[in-house]
């Protein structure tokens, strides 16, 4: 092994290790821990469909990091303790129990037997939550609890109208897992294809999807099948498409976007030029530049596409900046006031009222100054704040 190949699987295993961040990956706790209601924010169900197997050697985990050929289907009910920060995923540490007081904890999980018993319990809820449904596609190194948790944490933390979805691909959950991850999201792109088609077919308004990392890649290869059949937008029901930190080579997403067309509704970047994970992402893949990092968003803009630039955005995940997105309570706040606009009445371009609120947020999240960008098909806008 070369030395410069060898020095990338050193920083690989101990940068990306930020991305879980977990050393077990258990969901349920070993025994029951109750809490008063008081301290209780919220419960949410997390919908699942997963391309994991089953988990048998520990099933606290519910599911592990095995590849399954067929598509499974759960729920999984989690509180959020009143002690929750806005971009935070509060966690017991190692396999400790968590404390619903004080963490995130899944309370119950319901497995599904098929997908027409899936279908019928998420349209019920869909239904019931006003005909919107959030799917969120993890990324690599993630557990099936990572995905869970982070899931919970943009609902609750967007304060999201509808139902949140979980498509859960085969992550082997370990920083030396990069090329099976690949591998294993290539192996769901016609599952999670399926499952959008599946809510598609309930009384369904708006599918919006949230995508992070490695994620993104399996997103736009499912976007582009769905392009190839003729139904790009299922039936008129896609929402919007967020694609955080892509980790995606820029030439493959500029043909994923060439068949996919220029996207009808809201199509969101968000890059950062300091994303740490990326970086050695793209040392791995011969130098070669990912979507998350690329320095030319104006470029990217060209294929329809909303780019943000957070570089000079804080993330929350010591330093790594691969979730800001997620873990900046701004961006959240952002992400949230515009996913609780439906995608058919928003506009690809930002309301300059609202820009000047984030501004002024940022301002003091940061405490200095800081700016983000946002290049759209049309313009660019600069977002300076002071603190």
């Amino acid at each position: 092994m070369s030395l410069r190949l060898n020095s990338f699987v050193v920083a690989l295993t101990l940068a990306l290790a930020g991305c879980a961040g977990q050393n077990t990956h258990d969901l349920l706790n070993r025994t029951t821990v109750s809490a008063p209601a008081s301290d209780i924010a919220a419960s949410h169900e997390i919908f699942v469909a997963t391309t994991r197997q089953q988990a048998t050697k520990d099933p606290r985990q519910v599911f592990d990091g095995d590849r399954s050929l067929t598509t499974s289907y759960a729920r999984v009910d989690v509180t959020v303790p009143k002690v929750h920060q806005v971009g935070a995923i509060e966690r017991a540490k190692g396999s400790a129990n968590s404390n619903p007081a004080k963490q995130f904890t899944a309370t119950n999980v319901v497995h599904y037997g098929d997908a027409s018993q899936f279908a019928k319990a998420v349209g019920a809820d869909i239904a019931m939550r006003g005909d919107r449904a959030l799917v969120f596609v993890h990324g690599f190194n993630n557990g099936f609890d990572d995905g869970i948790y982070r899931l919970t944490q943009i609902a609750h933390d967007t304060k999201y109208p509808g139902t949140p979805v979980l498509f859960s691909w085969a992550s082997s959950a370990k920083t030396t897992g990069y090329i099976y991850d690949k591998d294993s999201a290539n192996a769901a792109r016609d599952d999670l294809e399926a499952t959008l088609r599946m809510l598609a077919k309930t009384r369904v308004k708006s599918i919006d999807i949230i995508a992070h990392s490695m994620g993104t890649w399996l997103t736009m290869e499912a976007l582009r099948q769905l392009a190839i059949t003729g139904d790009r937008d299922l039936g008129g029901k896609l929402g919007y498409v967020v694609l955080a930190s892509p980790d995606i080579d820029v030439d493959v997403f500029k043909k994923q976007m060439m068949r996919y067309g220029k996207p009808d509704k809201p199509f969101a970047v968000l890059l950062s030029g300091d994303d740490r994970a990326l970086k050695l992402s793209s040392l791995i893949s011969g130098d070669k530049p990912r979507v998350g990092d690329y320095g030319n968003a104006a470029d990217l803009a060209s294929y329809g596409v909303s780019v943000v630039d957070l570089t000079k955005i804080k993330g929350g995940d010591g330093g790594l900046n691969h979730a800001k997105f997620a873990d900046n309570p701004i961006l959240v706040q952002l992400l949230g006031d515009r996913l609780r606009t439906p995608a058919g009445l928003a506009s690809d371009e930002p309301d300059p009222a609202q820009l000047n609120n984030l501004g002024q947020g940022l301002g003091k999240a940061v405490g200095s100054v800081a700016e983000v960008v946002i290049t759209t098909p049309f313009k660019v806008l600069t977002i300076v704040t002071g603190g």
